[in-house]
């Protein structure tokens, strides 16, 4: 084997996916070069190998070298929850900011066959939620120009894409989770078996099904790797015997604040220093800790300031930030939620989307003088959510649009926390999301004030101001 460095792809093209997880696989043992251990496989050693490390001897590590990118297109926006919320994967969805959707563009779920009185009702209700979508656009765009005009030589298309996402914004609250989209997914075996398995042991048939044809259509590409993804009896017993005892748990949402840290290390700031000083030096970790505790406040704080020197716009903060870690109790718009549950690095809880927590109005609604339009539209997917949840609460999910508010509980490390508040808290993200984790920063800085050292947000707004400039109301009861 040459003594030179040598730097290749092996190209998917030629080999298989699964080929390439054995070819790197097997140089832990073998003195070959990667390209003379793939020249001797064949899909069907491959296949072989893997049956034998990866599925009986469970080195699953060896699946994550297979990776797949798959088109999921005209699935419902909450079949996408499932698909998204695995953590080692990459998505990118059809967005609700730069497209708009036609009235038909809707999901009807199988289990209303079952009801043909509700299943009527959640048509017409759908109906009724796009066609308020639709009847909205100019109306709110309308007003949107009047604030931003169209500039002196300015092309009407130029215009368009300028104020598009502004009043697009602002009619999405509309959308039902019903609402048809695409998603394309690059993901390795190992997460996509793991992914597999919790589609088919989710309680909709229409996940049920996505996981089965996903199921298939890898097996083309990988056929041993997710073999064996079937469902998952622990996680819906489980699921089941929780979602008894909750009911016993008596709740008041009238008077809960909508985002409340409710756990975080107290000495965080210690953690971090004592975590980069023992990087750096050569005692224990205790030792170090008792070393920055002794510290006085003024050397607290260099130490601190160090810890983000030079940092740049576009640089990531070091690593040593995830010693410590805070857990929120939010409640925010169902369209804030989805933009926030694409940062997984974290563990999020969301409980199922409901009506049950009010929603919230836009100001632009109210003063393109649609407010009545939208109260009626919010009014009726609540009054279709409450008759279809008495028969099933998880098919109710469908109607609701995203002006309802969802309750996430969140637990992050401080770096995960900054990367959040620094990406979304930026001009170009959506006002909801820019409110929630403005007061999530603001909440951190309260609890610890030297947090607010290392973490960068945008401070030309406070969620304050991001509320009072966009919503009239934000948790309005149905």
């Amino acid at each position: 084997m040459s003594q030179n460095r040598q730097i290749y792809l092996l190209d998917p093209h030629n080999l298989s996916p699964e080929t390439i997880a054995v070819t790197f696989a097997k140089t832990s043992r073998s003195p070959q070069s990667f390209q003379e251990i793939a020249d001797e496989l064949t899909d069907e050693k491959s296949a072989e190998f893997h049956e034998k490390w990866v599925v009986g001897y469970g080195h699953g590590s060896v699946a994550e070298h297979a990776v797949l990118h798959l088109a999921v297109e005209n699935v419902s926006r909450l079949a996408i929850e499932c698909l998204e919320s695995n953590r080692l994967a990459s998505y990118t969805e059809k967005s609700t900011r730069y497209q708009k959707w036609d009235e038909d563009s809707f999901f009807i779920p199988e289990e209303l066959d079952e009801e043909p009185a509700l299943k009527q009702k959640y048509i017409d209700t759908n109906r009724f939620l796009f066609e308020t979508y639709k009847k909205s656009l100019p109306v709110v765009r309308a007003e949107i120009s009047r604030h931003s005009p169209q500039k002196a030589g300015e092309s009407e298309a130029a215009f368009e894409r300028r104020i598009r996402s502004d009043y697009v914004d602002v009619c999405r609250f509309l959308l039902p989770s019903s609402a048809l989209a695409n998603v394309g997914m690059t993901i390795n075996a190992r997460a996509l078996e793991h992914a597999i398995r919790k589609m088919l042991t989710h309680p909709l048939q229409e996940v049920q099904k996505m996981g089965l044809e996903i199921k298939k259509v890898s097996q083309n590409n990988v056929p041993t790797l997710v073999k064996y993804a079937d469902e998952v009896p622990h996680w819906a017993k489980v699921a089941n015997s929780f979602r008894d005892i909750s009911k016993e748990v008596s709740s008041n949402i009238s008077d809960q604040d909508w985002c409340q840290l409710v756990h975080y290390d107290m000495d965080a700031h210690k953690l971090i220093l004592a975590g980069l000083l023992y990087r750096f030096g050569t005692r224990g970790f205790q030792d170090t800790l008792n070393y920055v505790n002794q510290l006085t406040d003024a050397e607290i704080k260099s130490l601190t300031e160090r810890v983000v020197y030079e940092l740049g716009e576009h640089d990531i903060p070091l690593r040593e930030l995830e010693y410590t870690t805070f857990t929120f109790d939010l409640m925010m718009d169902q369209g804030a939620y989805f933009e926030i549950k694409r940062h997984r690095m974290m563990t999020q809880t969301p409980q199922r989307i409901s009506t049950l927590f009010g929603y919230a109005v836009p100001k632009s609604m109210v003063a393109a003088d649609f407010e009545n339009e939208y109260h009626q539209a919010m009014r009726l997917a609540h009054e279709t959510y409450l008759d279809i949840a008495k028969w099933n609460p998880e098919v109710a999910g469908y109607i609701v649009p995203n002006g309802y508010n969802r309750k996430l509980l969140l637990k992050a490390n401080l770096r995960g926390l900054e990367h959040l508040i620094n990406l979304r808290s930026a001009d170009n993200a959506h006002f909801s999301v820019r409110r929630v984790v403005q007061r999530m920063a603001d909440e951190l800085s309260n609890a610890n004030p030297l947090l607010a050292v290392w973490i960068r947000k945008n401070t030309n707004e406070t969620w304050q101001s991001i509320e009072k400039e966009y919503f009239t109301e934000t948790a309005c009861q149905a």
